[in-house]
């Protein structure tokens, strides 16, 4: 596992690099399913934000489907350390979208989550591999 996160790391280093040189941003889609990775997550998300050199240089989308959406349910049970991060996530650009098939099987709406979602009604899984076909870096803390 150690050598498969290394050579993920080395390519995404060489990646980066590549697409600098070019001027373009990097975009990379994060990809969460587990509740207890969210906060795992949340956190790669920001020091990846910060290793590239800030949020003018990459540009980051979370797709978060199943177990791990009760993370970011908003209300009376809602965690405040998710909510803060996940705003300052936002406030660097960071997109959070939510599989419709899941928000369908939990009973909620986008007036239950955590503000600023997107509901992609085509399910988690479709919207991350329309992603990768535009060239987004698939990452699955």
């Amino acid at each position: 596992m150690t050598r498969l996160l290394c050579a993920l790391a080395i390519t995404c280093m060489a990646l980066w690099g590549q697409l600098a040189e070019a001027g373009e941003k990097m975009k990379v889609v994060y990809h969460v399913a587990d509740v207890e990775k969210v906060g795992f997550a949340l956190g790669n998300m920001a020091n990846h934000i910060k290793g590239a050199g800030g949020p003018e240089n990459v540009d980051i989308v979370l797709v978060v489907h199943g177990p791990a959406l009760k993370a970011f349910h908003d209300g009376v049970d809602a965690n405040p350390k998710v909510l803060e991060r996940l705003t300052a996530l936002q406030g660097n650009g960071v997109t959070f979208e939510a599989c419709g098939n899941t928000m369908n099987a939990q009973s909620v709406s986008l007036d239950d989550l955590m503000p600023n979602f997107t509901r992609r009604d085509e399910g988690g899984v479709v919207r991350i591999a329309d992603l990768q076909s535009q060239g987004y870096i698939y990452i699955r803390p």
